[in-house]
């Protein structure tokens, strides 16, 4: 397409990203990485305003707005500074003048019904704070929608007419069983022409001119998901399972999600203005698929945002990885740069996926006749085994003992290492040589429901009633005594899996309920501490789902998780004092996290390097925040954690593994290590989740792939890999091996390894995204 069809704006991100061909049905601009994608959202934004100042527009909800949101502020703010009037400069936009905003016309795209607009987890509250006061709009130019504001049949409340906000459909199609149901029945049609109501007053205003959204993980636009029609308008509407495992986080858990009914705007109603500017944005290769699909696919049903095909305003904006699938991407990545070693293989690699055929009976004029094989340097017979050659020294690097290091691996929540490299743990922790510790750098209190929490405790007040938590007698416990014998709590759980008594295992996690409430709130005897307990209680019975929790309920959550992530690796013997809790101050449960901060998230890590003198460091690598944004930002603090010790000591024989996980996942061309994985260790893979992240056994915040506990994805995601190397060495390579730990492979787990100057690489290009600049 021609780039003079784009904007300023546009024009200036888009001769940055390099891309010269561009055959996708709807224009899109890559940018380096998630921070500058918010700048340029925020800039193209802003660039439209001024041009349309009482223009109709819809922003959205959740996390990917993060850096928008920021950009805007920062800029609105210090319009007249010099480094923002340079930037404008960069950007094309040197002579714009500070545009106005309060002109604008807010139109709300979507919401939880019902949800009372006070909670913080509702996206009028979302939109009310970011938007109307963080923008300056006038809320009297906006359209919202407010659950409290739906006239419901004789004036009622919707919590008296749809108990536990459970809302029956088939009522529209049914007739009523009961006096109540004809309540509910007229109610949901109350709220459709509400809906109907609303639709017609975006019309009125000529419909939306500018909306800004992401896209879901099946696809969906708005609350639109997969199956939409293509001309649907603001209704009332149930979701699908993937876009209820995403709001899941924003609801308390699937448990109320998979409940909780929708009012969202149609895709009718989003390309109803012909002229308008259509933006979708989206970070990370957890995004890749859906977006290929939505700009390579004709306008069709189940990819609801190529209805953005009618909109010549119509753009994507994408990160690289978010970007990756696109056939466009594929060619420059194989038309642009040297040829590279992983090029070939993963051209070999996945023309083997592509024609479900062993690499051993590919044939020459199959390899010439696939477009990314054909450029293979010196194509010939021994292209294929010269791969098969570069997997098998791999595989030899995965299956290759550790022995006298010092480990150190690392994980942004509790469970992150077990998901991304548990195998490869399980045999540095069989050699006794190795020092081993494992640091979660957050609190992750956030994966703890209310209703798990309120369950525990009322088990330990029974327990304390019983007399059954007898270390509260000892007569120094509540001024020394709770300080000691935390590996006792561990060991006594393990030793009832054992014994498979499920009593003595809920002991165990009461008496560390109780040692921490003891630090939380400093009791002085089991009479105080009953007390702490109760309240607790109540104030989580008083809480609505998804709230966020007081600081020191956070904290007993996050007590709970850290008890958790002790009892897996005590599995091996690993002691509590080599399983680290890092709690970085960044992670308060906030829609945004803070960024680091050198002296509270980056030096406690720095610290532990200097102290442990780790010669091996596993992360989990998301650069692009594909996973949780915590992913994103705790590599930044190890990255500059490590940076600042490079300066300190000699580290050129640090080993630096990368390892993804259920979110994100390496192509094997681009992963180092491939680690067998064995029916045992997929047995005590799920066995030690199941025992031990009690919080997490019933999957309240799932993947969007998955309907189900994460060691159970993380298990089909390793048999999976396995099926993409069979196809490349054969399955009898694996039958017929000599060696016993290949011969027991039925899953295999990729892992990146880096050198101290590769990962520092990484270090400065994250300082610098999280100083707002372009890398």
């Amino acid at each position: 397409m021609n780039h003079t069809e784009f904007s300023p704006v546009e024009q200036a991100f888009s001769a940055l990203s390099g891309v010269e061909k561009m055959s996708a049905r709807i224009p899109y601009i890559i940018t380096g990485d998630f921070p500058s994608l918010g700048l340029f959202t925020s800039l193209r934004f802003l660039e439209w305003v001024s041009g349309n100042p009482e223009g109709v527009i819809s922003l959205p909800t959740g996390k990917t707005p993060e850096y928008f949101i920021k950009n805007t502020h920062h800029i609105l703010e210090n319009w007249n500074r010099e480094e923002i009037r340079q930037l404008l400069g960069r950007y094309g936009l040197g002579s714009l003048r500070k545009p106005d905003l309060r002109g604008l016309q807010f139109v709300q795209i979507d919401e939880f019904y019902p949800i009372s607009p006070a909670q913080h987890n509702s996206f009028h509250n979302y939109v009310t704070e970011y938007y109307i006061r963080g923008f300056g709009l006038d809320p009297g130019r906006a359209l919202l929608i407010n659950a409290e504001e739906i006239p419901l049949p004789g004036g009622r409340h919707y919590s008296e007419v749809f108990p536990g906000s459970a809302i029956d459909l088939s009522l529209r199609y049914r007739e009523s069983r009961s006096a109540d149901e004809e309540v509910r029945k007229a109610s949901i049609f109350a709220i459709d022409n509400w809906c109907s109501e609303y639709e017609a007053k975006i019309r009125e205003k000529g419909g939306i001119g500018f909306f800004l959204g992401g896209i879901g993980p099946d696809g969906h636009i708005a609350f639109n998901t997969r199956g939409s029609d293509l001309w649907s308008t603001t209704r009332l509407t149930q979701t699908n399972f993937e876009t209820q495992a995403v709001a899941a986080g924003d609801l308390g858990g699937i448990e109320i999600s998979r409940n909780r009914l929708v009012i969202t705007i149609g895709l009718g109603t989003i390309t109803y203005n012909p002229d308008a500017v259509a933006i979708i944005f989206a970070a990370g290769e957890a995004k890749a698929e859906v977006v290929k699909s939505a700009l390579e696919s004709e306008i069709n049903t189940v990819y609801p945002a190529t209805v953005l095909q009618r909109l010549p305003n119509a753009r994507f904006y994408l990160t690289e990885g978010a970007a990756s699938r696109l056939s466009d991407s594929v060619e420059r990545y194989y038309k642009t740069g040297e040829w590279t070693r992983r090029k070939t293989e993963r051209a070999v690699i996945d023309l083997c996926t592509k024609l479900d055929k062993y690499g051993h009976n590919l044939t020459i004029d199959e390899l010439r006749a696939d477009p990314w094989c054909s450029l293979i340097p010196d194509l010939g017979e021994q292209t294929v085994p010269g791969v098969v050659s570069a997997i098998m020294d791999k595989l030899q690097k995965g299956m290759k003992r550790d022995e006298n290091q010092v480990i150190y691996h690392t994980g942004p929540h509790h469970d992150d290492i077990m998901l991304g490299i548990m195998p490869y743990t399980n045999r540095q922790l069989r050699t006794a040589t190795n020092d081993i510790h494992f640091a979660v750098m957050t609190s992750g209190f956030t994966a703890v429901t209310n209703h798990f929490l309120i369950s525990a405790l009322e088990d330990t007040l029974e327990m304390l009633e019983k007399g059954e938590i007898q270390m509260i007698l000892y007569p120094d416990f509540f001024k020394k005594g709770y300080a000691f014998k935390w590996d006792k709590d561990v060991y006594h759980f393990l030793d009832n899996v054992a014994r498979q008594n499920e009593y003595e295992k809920r002991r165990g996690l009461c008496h560390r309920i109780v040692r921490s409430a003891v630090v939380i709130w400093e009791t002085e005897d089991r009479f105080e501490l009953r007390k702490v307990l109760k309240n607790v209680v109540n104030t989580l019975k008083e809480s609505y789902d998804g709230s966020k929790n007081p600081p020191d309920i956070q904290k007993l959550k996050g007590m709970l998780r850290e008890f958790e992530e002790e009892l897996v690796w005590a599995y091996y013997g690993v002691p509590v004092k080599n399983v680290h809790h890092l709690r970085l101050g960044f992670y308060k449960g906030e829609i945004f996290t803070e960024n680091p901060e050198k002296n509270r998230d980056m030096l406690p890590i720095l610290q532990q390097l200097r102290e442990i003198k780790p010669t091996i460091i596993s992360l989990a690598l998301d650069p692009e925040g594909s996973g949780p944004d915590t992913h994103y930002k705790v590599l930044q603090a190890i990255a500059g954690a490590v940076q600042e010790w490079s300066r300190e000591a000699d580290l050129s024989q640090l080993r630096i593994l990368g390892y993804r996980n259920v979110w994100y996942r390496f192509h094997p061309a681009d992963a180092d290590l491939l680690v067998p994985v064995s029916l045992n260790s997929l047995a005590v893979l799920e066995k030690s989740f199941a025992e031990s992240y009690l919080s997490q056994v019933h999957a309240s915040f799932p993947s969007f792939e998955y309907d189900g506990p994460f060691s159970e994805l993380t298990r089909k995601t390793w048999v999976k890999q396995l099926k993409q190397i069979q196809l490349l060495l054969g399955k009898n390579f694996f039958y017929e091996n000599n060696n016993a730990l290949i011969r027991a492979t039925h899953g295999l787990l990729y892992i990146k390894e880096m050198n101290v100057d590769e990962f520092t690489g990484i270090a400065r290009s994250l300082k610098k995204l999280s100083e707002g600049t372009e890398a």
